[in-house]
């Protein structure tokens, strides 16, 4: 069984017009807030909203060897671990940082637990192993480095990670002795962005992977004691996702979309390379799996249009096995128990926070372990979505999910944009849109555009390169569809996204300006550019991928063609722009830079930086004014009551 934890700024010069000598004259610290020209939030709106702010989630990290589990929860500020011995039994807490707990999994044999944190959000993770007898931890990786993808062998005994230099985008492998990580070695100089996947039985070889891009990836075996590196997969443009070990040895199992659109189960021949595709029939990406310690049974989560699909497959015979009958939603963190027997999962939906759940494939009964609090807000009053679709400018199909106020129409409409862009919205719980919905009356469109993954490897790539305003016009054919909904204001939309989302929010807005009200950019691209030269040294070949490279001269004049900074001067909407001062993605730059062209051209801009965050607000005290400034700017734009 797979035993793995999946876990600045240079700011642009400008001239001190009239506007920024005013929006500088205006800047406030609020705490750890650096805001300029946000309001002072009422009463009113703090108290109803924290509510929705205090909404809970429990998620599945792992099996305690007593049976029962190992949880990752909010009681406090940030998430911490805990463990819950019966189902709907206590949750303990068992870590009390000030910062969050990103990862967690059980070191097989024992009680000690394998958790990673940052600090302030800087995405340098460390590994660290709580002793629960003790209730002491001791760091396994070097202070201040970036660690990763760490998996355990299956006697525990060692340990494996991934581990990138400041500012380099090689990742090197480590390998430690859980009991004495001062003498932790490098046991491969890796290229690009490798990272362990499971250790084989016996311990001496290790399943790598490396990512090139969404699209491209490679699997290795790497030979501990000869440090020998063994390519299992030849030089395709194939992506492969996670693999392990089958307990022989003589296999493994992954995820691969050779010769599909799709992600499908695959079992790889160690000696031959034969691969053999276990779900041929699939027409949706299988998203996680996991293989059961006695290698009998394989459980899969398929992703069908943005909705997970738990199943079960016999290993040798391929045959469906007995699942358990979910809601719709989302299935996450799949894992099997030492005995084979029990699979524990989180699973959340749209009117429902994430728990965790087991089922139990002997009894064929499915036990439910955490219910999590939704802020004294009566679960009933959640929205669920509905799937719209819409054509686009080249006659594409696009789609999204539409939450609907309960009161009469029309409705102002909230456009939310998914970051990645190789990512996708899936309707799980979100108190924000539910917020937004019951609270303001709003309704929300959380479209899917070309380049979004779940929907093949075509479609996926529609937007790379010099295609990624064809991306932005997706939301142009989106603004048509809401102008012929009658149950909405087409006067009254408000473009939001975080990351790429951003920057999708900065482009719909030089595109579209005359047709919205407003945006709310989070962490979000205003320079390609820009951002590629400033971001982090682990992410920056990766992202060209994506976006393309900027030391080319043909795509350097794209990139300065379409860059929202260039082009603001044609927005004359207001736009709130909302950053982590501590963000290793997307540099706090990017913000700054964006704010000071629309308070140049005199244009309406709000700002709020927290000075310890990063790629988001995890801290929830962040969160509560994140979303109460957000919610005077919405009243503002969109006229609300």
């Amino acid at each position: 069984m797979r035993r793995m934890l999946v876990a600045t700024a240079v700011i642009a010069a400008f001239s001190l017009t009239a506007a920024a000598q005013t929006a500088h004259q205006q800047r406030e610290e609020r705490g750890a807030l650096r805001v300029e020209n946000v309001p002072v939030t009422p009463a009113d709106v703090s108290e109803r909203l924290r509510q929705y702010v205090n909404t809970r989630s429990a998620g599945f990290a792992d099996w305690l060897p007593s049976g029962g589990v190992l949880i990752s929860t909010r009681f406090g500020d940030t998430n911490q671990l805990h463990r819950v011995d019966q189902p709907m039994g206590a949750r303990t807490q068992l870590t009390f940082y000030d910062e969050r707990i990103a990862g967690a999994s059980m070191r097989p044999g024992t009680e000690e637990i394998l958790f990673t944190r940052d600090v302030g959000g800087d995405e340098n993770f460390g590994g660290h192993i709580l002793d629960q007898a003790t209730g002491r931890s001791r760091q396994v990786t070097t202070p201040g480095s970036r660690n990763e993808n760490f998996v355990w062998s299956d006697d525990g005994g060692a340990i494996a990670w991934s581990f990138v230099p400041a500012n380099e985008p090689n990742y090197d492998i480590y390998v430690a002795d859980p009991a004495n990580p001062d003498a932790r070695r490098m046991v491969l100089d890796g290229e690009g962005a490798i990272g362990p996947l499971d250790f084989s039985a016996d311990g001496g070889r290790l399943l790598l992977q490396r990512y090139i891009s969404i699209a491209e990836s490679r699997l290795f075996t790497l030979d501990l004691a000869s440090r020998t590196l063994t390519q299992l997969t030849p030089d395709l443009r194939v992506s492969y996702s996670g693999g392990e070990f089958t307990p022989d040895g003589r296999s493994i199992i992954t995820t691969s979309d050779e010769g599909s659109q799709f992600q499908r189960l695959v079992r790889v021949d160690l000696a031959t390379g034969a691969r053999t595709v276990l779900t041929p029939d699939l027409t949706w990406d299988v998203e996680s799996f996991d293989l059961s310690p006695n290698g009998r049974t394989i459980a899969y989560v398929v992703n069908e249009a943005g909705r997970s699909s738990l199943r079960l497959m016999d290993a040798r015979s391929l045959r469906s096995l007995a699942a358990p009958r979910l809601p719709a939603g989302i299935v996450s963190g799949v894992e099997f128990d030492d005995a084979s027997r029990r699979i524990g999962f989180t699973l959340n939906s749209s009117t429902a926070p994430g728990d965790v759940y087991s089922w139990d494939m002997r009894a064929r009964a499915l036990t439910r372990w955490t219910q999590s609090e939704t802020g004294g807000i009566p679960s009933s009053t959640f929205v669920e979505p509905e799937l719209i679709s819409w054509r686009s400018f080249d006659g594409r199909e696009i789609t999204g999910f539409l939450y609907r106020p309960r009161t009469p129409g029309p409705h102002p409409v909230i456009i939310s944009i998914h970051g990645g862009p190789e990512a996708q919205f899936r309707p799980g719980f979100s108190s924000t849109i539910q917020y937004w919905v019951n609270e303001l009356g709003v309704a929300v469109i959380a479209p899917n555009v070309r380049g979004s993954s779940g929907y093949g490897r075509d479609f996926l790539a529609l937007d790379n390169a010099e295609k990624r305003e064809d991306a932005v016009r997706d939301i142009g054919a989106l603004l048509d569809w809401v102008d012929a909904e009658a149950t909405l204001d087409e006067d009254r939309v408000v473009v939001y996204g975080g990351s790429y989302g951003g920057y999708m929010v900065l482009a719909s807005m030089t595109h579209y300006n005359d047709r919205l009200a407003g945006g709310v950019n989070i962490v979000g691209i205003s320079n390609f550019v820009t951002f590629l030269q400033n971001t982090s040294g682990y992410r920056r070949d990766l992202r060209r991928a994506e976006y393309g490279d900027e030391r080319s001269p043909e795509m350097r004049a794209v990139f300065d063609r379409i860059s929202p900074l260039n082009n603001m001067g044609r927005v004359n909407k207001p736009l709130f722009v909302i950053h982590g001062y501590n963000d290793p993605r997307v540099p706090v730059s990017e913000a700054e830079q964006v704010y000071a062209a629309v308070r140049r051209n005199g244009g309406e801009a709000w700002m709020m930086i927290a000075m310890n965050e990063g790629h988001g607000f995890a801290r929830r005290e962040n969160q509560e004014a994140q979303r109460e400034a957000e919610t005077l700017f919405f009243r503002r734009v969109l006229r609300l009551q």
